[in-house]
């Protein structure tokens, strides 16, 4: 069957059975993956740098250098791009991290330690030839900014990380059987301020050190994040006779 033009009105749209978007999904990207992926990449690359709110449909089409109808055609509304440039990477890195945490899991049994977990569920995020990759770079700005968001960053961290982090805050339960289960959450949410200042890569690290260290030096910070946070995690989960109420 021919792909239905982007012109199409919804009733022909319909009588070609192609389905509608569903809520908080994006548009199903038939005819042409060449054209839709491209459109992904020039909208990944306008939200990291201009939010949500500072861009157009109008815009990205011609960041893509496609007409609007296009864009339109693929993804239906600004938001139903948005969740799909969120779910294009997020489907992919999740995947990773959880494949991750359960292959370390399995491997290390009751050898399992903070440092080993952390690492895992922060491996796919630290991978230096990710951060050296323009599309995995303006993606990673755009989660931070998400992840600092309360009106849109919210919804948007629920519907496609939560799961992931229950499952490092269980990994960690099982290696910290003491811990509350308060300050596994605590912890995790200093963590992710780490991280997200991390993938932000804002330059603010080489300015305050005169070039001793730099915020894209991904290769330096992984180690170092995780041996800070698993510090973090113990100091806070495992001290015994807290005053923290």
């Amino acid at each position: 069957m021919k792909p239905a033009s982007p012109t199409d009105t919804p009733t022909a749209a319909a009588r070609t059975g192609r389905k509608s978007a569903t809520v908080g999904r994006p548009r199903k990207t038939d005819g042409n993956p060449e054209a839709s992926a491209r459109i992904l990449d020039a909208a990944e690359d306008l939200f990291s740098k201009h939010g949500f709110y500072g861009v157009t449909m109008r815009a990205v089409a011609a960041h893509a250098q496609v007409d609007t109808a296009l864009a339109h055609y693929y993804f239906g509304t600004k938001q139903g791009l948005f969740d799909a440039v969120c779910m294009r990477r997020a489907d992919i890195v999740n995947a990773e991290r959880v494949a991750a945490m359960d292959a370390y899991a399995a491997t290390a049994g009751a050898s399992m330690t903070v440092e080993g977990v952390i690492a895992a569920f922060l491996a796919p995020l630290l991978a230096p030839a990710r951060h050296a990759d323009p599309g995995w770079k303006n993606y990673f700005s755009l989660i931070a900014q998400l992840n600092n968001t309360n009106e849109l960053g919210g919804a948007t961290m629920t519907r496609y990380f939560d799961p992931v982090v229950t499952r490092l805050i269980d990994l960690l339960q099982q290696v910290m059987p003491q811990a509350r289960r308060e300050d596994l959450y605590w912890s995790y949410h200093m963590l992710t301020g780490s991280l997200t200042l991390t993938l932000s890569d804002t330059g603010r690290l080489d300015r305050l050190s005169n070039g001793l260290c730099k915020s894209s030096d991904i290769a330096a910070i992984a180690p170092r994040m995780i041996e800070y946070c698993a510090a973090g995690f113990k100091a806070v989960c495992l001290q015994p006779g807290s005053t923290r109420q």
